[in-house]
Formats: C-alpha cells, structure tokens, sequence
C-alpha cells in the first residue's frame, strides 16, 4: 500500500511540472515572436529610411531592391520598371552578376509569371514557379529558381512596376508575414520613386531654362551657325544623357536633309550624312510629329540614316520647331542595350528643341537684316562707282585723247598719253565687272554644291536602285566656286553611273569635303571590283582630265578588303573662292 501511495504522489507532483514547462515554452516562444516581429519592423523601418534618403532615381530603385532582398531572405530580387504597352522597359537585379546577366542574353519583356503579375497587378505568392500554369519556363543560362513572392509598386495609384523575389533562402517558402513586409515596403517605395522623379524633372527644367538661356545668347551675339548647332547638340546630349544627337537641316529648296551637327563618340561618322526621304528623320521633318524607336537600327521604319552607319538602340527624333516650318530634326539616341528614354525626357528636349528653333529663328532674321544692309551697301557702291568712278574716268580718257591731237609732234608724250588712256579702260573694264559681281553674289545656296550632290544622289538612286550614302563636310557652298563645282558633280555624276552599271553594287558611299584648300570627293562601293576592259571603256578619264585641268588628282583602287572599288578625287581651290 505505501509503493502505491508514493507513485500517486509522483504523478501528482509531476504533472503540475509539466504544465509548468509548457507554458513557458509557449511564453519564450511567444517572445521570441515578438522579438522577431519587432526586429523586422525594425528592418523594415531602416529599409524605408534608406530608399528614402537619396533623390537619385537609379540609385533609388537599386536600393528598394537590395532592401526587399534582405528583408524576406531572399537569394534574388528585381524590380521590373514598366514601359508602354505594359512590357518591361527596365530591370533592375540584385543577387546575379554580370556573368549570370550575359549568360541570360536579355532581360525578360513581362511574359509568363512576371506578364501575370503585370496584367493583375496583385501580391502573388509560390511555392514552386515552374508548377505555375502561367510559367513560361526559364531561357538558356538562367539560374534555377523555385519559390517567388511579387508584390506591384504603384506612385501615384498608377502601377510604375513590379518587384520580384525568388528562392528563399535555406529552402523554406515565403509566408504571409514576407507578403506582408513586402507590400509595405512597396507602399513607402512608390512614395520614394515618386520623390526621385519629382527631383529628375525639376532638375531637368533647371537645365533646360539655363540650357534654352545660353543658346538664346550665343545665337544673338553673332556666333558662327556651325558652332552654335554644335553646342545645341552637344547641349541635348548632355541633358538627355545619350550616346549619340544629330542635329539634320535642310538644303536647298528640295527639302532633302543633312546632318549639320552632331554630339557623342560616333559623331564624326555621321557627321554631314545626307538623309533620304525614307528615314524616319525625314518623315518627322514632313510630318511635325515625334517618333520614339526602342531600338533604331533594328526598327523596320528605319530605312537609312545614322542608324545604318552606326549601331543605335533607343531613340526618338522631334522636329526643331513646330508643324510645317520645321527648321530640322533633332535625333537622341543610346547605344545597343542602353535604356529606353523616359516620357520626361522626351517631353524635355521636346520642349528644348521648340525654344530653340525660336532662338534659330530670331536669329536668322537677325542675319537677314544684316545681309540685306550688306546688299543695300554694295548696291549703293555699286551705283556710286557707275555713276561717279566711271563716268569720271571716262571723261579723263576723253580729254587725254582729244590731247593727243596737240602732242601729235613729240611721239614718246604721245605714247605714253594712250598707254594711259589704254589703263584706264581696262580699269573701267574691271570696275564694271566689279559691280555685276556685287550685283549677282546674293544668293547662292539654293543652287551650291550641297544642293548639286543631293540632287546627284536622288538622280543615282534611280539607276542604283537604292539611295547612296552622302556624307558633305565644310563650307562647300562657300569655298568651292562655280568652275570646281561643276568639275565635283560631273565626277560623282559619273562614278554613280559607273557603279549602276557595271559594279553591281548593294552600297555605294560618297563623301566630300573642304579641307587645307583642297576639295576632296571618294566613292566607294562594294561591288565586282575593277575591271580593266570596262575602265577603259568608261567616263573615268574624263574625270581624271578634270582633275589634271585644275592641278589635282584622281586614283580609282579597289576596296579596303580586296571587294569593291574606291574613287578618289581631288582638286585645290583657287585663293580667293
């Protein structure tokens, strides 16, 4: 009987102990929830602090991601900022390194689960991405990925993009208190980006107001043309921050366009590039409109142009001014790969280009205005040397030859007497021409050389079947006179012929310049190469006896890799053209 009433005891003892240990189970482990819960909310608050404390917009999204990433101990994060047409026009990782980003190819366009979360902008959480029926599967390259959490980030109650959170680390799942984190932290980070935009566009306006500011008064203080649409588009560059502006105008009264300025390191290879009517810059020049391009040189609207010179990614082109007097058009444009323009900064240089074509236009009037004393002075110069300097020195050539009559006995007075009277009407001669000079020399750009090699261009399309490229560089209205015009335009006429004919080409680049008082011309094309029965045969010693009559040269070789054929032609200007 005493065994049994000690075991009662026991139990009696024993259970009471258990509860007792139970419940403080559960009080440390409620703590330790508390504990963990706080020291979240803590994380939290310091992420919050931290994407907030920059106005950089880059800088921002980079850290909203590195901030989600740490919160749900997560191996990768992103942060797919969205474009037009709810694609994704920007992707900001953390978590994968330029290895992994090159092995992957491109980042993702908004397919699959990452189009689900677009098109029903709403947390989502999995447990195994693959077994979504929207997965699309992963590209070739892509690291393994299992659990995803994505939560949308809107400013504004406009969804701006989506932050994606894939594989939790040591294998576990995402929870709802990770959904919960995560959508606060979108919450504060739409109020951060809307903070960084706010900052980008007051500082873009700053710089256009100072920007439109400069030009208006370099324009106005005389500057030369060529170096004021240089600073205007190295000014856009600046301010849109892309690899490549061109600036076209232009020539002549057909409307054909040149590249007369251009910013960035591929400048010098489009510089003075003639643009057909079938690029887009031509049809913005026609249309009054802008158009954007997420990748120019791939863009099947774009037909020729800079593009096809050199490789271009996104860009977009506005007219320099408004509507139908369009003065030209400017084109912004980044690199392969670069990222797409904003909406900001394409209304900004928008914006920029409408002042200036204002400021151009101003002036150009104010040019006119003195052109036109300029020609008022020369009429009234040329009036005073007919009516005053001829007539006076012809009626000294009068009186000098009714004196011969009298010295008719002394014949070396004589002679002298008509070498005089002989000066004075070669002097006459001169003067005379001086005046028609001073009469015809006004107006010369709607029938120059820039205007003579575009029109040479469209005539050699026709027979080409395909425009060639045309790159002008220099003051080729201005330096060249009319008799070494002729010769350039004879000789292009004939190497574009010659190249329709018997080249059998599929491009053909011309290009001439002014430099150091020569005029140079090349044309290269990629065709069959030289034949000698067909160089005999041909027009190409005319044109090397054009180069022979003004004291240049001229040398026809084959291409740079053994295919094709350059022309090269040369002649010095004369010292006052």
């Amino acid at each position: 009987m005493g065994g049994g009433h000690t075991n009662e005891r026991d139990e009696r003892g024993t259970g009471p102990q258990l509860r007792l240990d139970e419940l403080l189970d559960d009080l440390q482990r409620h703590v330790d929830r508390v504990r963990g819960t706080r020291d979240q909310v803590q994380a939290l608050l310091d992420a919050v602090l931290a994407i907030g404390s920059d106005l950089d917009l880059q800088t921002v999204l980079r850290r909203i991601v590195a901030a989600a990433v740490e919160l749900v101990d997560a191996r990768y994060g992103a942060l797919g900022v969205l474009g037009e047409e709810d694609t994704i026009r920007q992707f900001v990782t953390v978590g994968m390194d330029e290895r992994d980003v090159a092995r992957i190819g491109h980042y993702p366009r908004g397919e699959g689960i990452l189009g689900l979360l677009i098109r029903e902008p709403v947390p989502l959480r999995l447990e195994n991405l693959s077994e979504h029926p929207a997965s699309s599967g992963f590209p070739p390259g892509h690291p393994p990925m299992r659990s995803f959490l994505g939560a949308p980030v809107r400013v504004r109650d406009r969804v701006f993009g989506n932050l994606y959170l894939t594989d939790k680390r040591e294998g576990r799942q995402f929870d709802a208190d990770d959904e919960a984190v995560l959508r606060t932290l979108a919450a504060a980070a739409g109020v951060a980006i809307d903070n960084a935009r706010l900052y980008e566009d007051a500082r873009r306006r700053q710089r256009w107001l100072s920007a439109s500011g400069e030009l208006t008064r370099t324009l106005l203080s005389g500057a030369e043309p060529s170096q004021v649409l240089g600073d205007l588009a190295e000014t856009v560059r600046d301010m849109a921050e892309a690899d490549l502006v061109t600036l076209a105008l232009p020539v002549g009264s057909s409307g054909d366009l040149v590249v007369e300025a251009a910013a960035g390191s591929s400048a010098d290879a489009v510089r003075g590039l003639a643009l057909g009517g079938t690029t887009l810059a031509a049809a913005v020049h026609r249309g009054g409109e802008p158009v954007i391009s997420d990748g120019l040189s791939a863009d099947p609207r774009s037909q020729g142009g800079s593009a096809s010179v050199v490789e271009l990614g996104p860009a977009f082109f506005v007219p320099l001014g408004g509507g139908e007097e369009a003065l030209g058009v400017l084109q912004v444009a980044r690199t392969p790969g670069g990222q797409p323009f904003s909406e900001a900064a394409l209304e900004m240089i928008s914006g920029f280009a409408g002042q200036a074509a204002l400021a151009l236009r101003i002036a150009e009037h104010r040019r006119a205005s003195e052109q036109l004393l300029v020609f008022n002075d020369r009429d009234r110069i040329a009036r005073d040397l007919h009516d005053l300097a001829i007539q006076r020195l012809f009626a000294s050539g009068l009186t000098l030859q009714a004196a011969l009559g009298r010295i008719a006995d002394r014949p070396e007075a004589a002679e002298r007497v008509e070498r005089v009277v002989d000066d004075l009407d070669e002097t006459i001669k001169i003067i005379r021409s001086t005046i028609y000079a001073l009469g015809r020399r006004a107006n010369r750009q709607d029938t120059g050389l820039r205007a003579g090699l575009l029109a040479e261009a469209d005539k050699g399309s026709e027979a080409l079947g395909f425009t060639p490229t045309l790159r002008m560089s220099g003051l080729l209205d201005t330096l060249v006179p009319a008799g070494v015009a002729e010769h350039v335009l004879a000789v292009v006429r004939e190497a574009l012929s010659n190249a329709a004919r018997h080249a059998e080409a599929a491009t053909v680049d011309v290009s001439v310049e002014v430099d150091d008082a020569w005029v140079r011309l090349r044309v290269a094309d990629d065709g069959r190469g030289i034949d000698p029965d067909v160089a005999r045969r041909s027009g190409l010693a005319n044109a090397r006896s054009r180069a022979e009559e003004l004291g240049g040269t001229f040398a026809v070789t084959p291409g740079p890799s053994g295919a094709g054929t350059v022309l090269e032609w040369a002649a010095p200007l004369p010292a006052e053209g």
